[in-house]
């Protein structure tokens, strides 16, 4: 269980289950991040995470590149919305997506300038199919999820799958 009035933290984990399960990673690729995520912290700031909370009036959750990583790999992972992370982080939910932003920020540019970054788009099958290579299994994420119908009658119709209705 998390430290008594404080929020989860990676240091609460015990055994790799519990690393994968809230992270994706295990506690080693997870400490390796770590220090890339630092470095690239440090390279979209101009400054240390810790010179950036000095010059704050507030006192931060995250201290360290591991407990603001973790943050956001937990967020990530979870699916969770802001108001729950702010209850499981002790924070409220524009602090969530505050920190959620910067962590996302980091890792595109880390992920981005390693080369690391999956490829997101594609111009034509065909530029899919090279891409993917030799990959003999492909998994893709086609989760629907419920949204707020848009109210401009053109963004409906491009939003409009025609797979399912919601009958009451």
């Amino acid at each position: 269980p998390p430290r008594e009035g404080n929020p989860i933290s990676y240091k609460d984990i015990k055994g790799e289950r519990q690393w994968k399960a809230s992270t994706g990673l295990t506690s080693e690729k997870f400490h390796e991040l770590v220090k890339v995520f630092g470095r690239f912290y440090e390279q979209v700031f101009g400054e240390s995470l810790e010179e950036r909370q000095s010059k704050s009036t507030s006192a931060s959750t995250f201290t360290t590149y591991g407990d603001l990583l973790f943050f956001g790999l937990y967020s990530i992972r979870s699916g969770l919305t802001y108001d729950l992370l702010g209850l499981t982080f002790g924070l409220d939910a524009a602090n969530v997506y505050k920190n959620q932003s910067i962590v996302l920020r980091v890792l595109d540019t880390a992920l981005t300038q390693t080369g690391l970054m999956p490829k997101r788009s594609f111009d034509s099958e065909e530029d899919f199919k090279a891409y993917l290579g030799k990959e003999q299994t492909v998994l893709i994420d086609v989760t629907e999820q419920r949204r707020q119908r848009p109210g401009d009658k053109e963004e409906q119709k491009s939003d409009y799958s025609g797979k399912k209705k919601r009958i009451r």
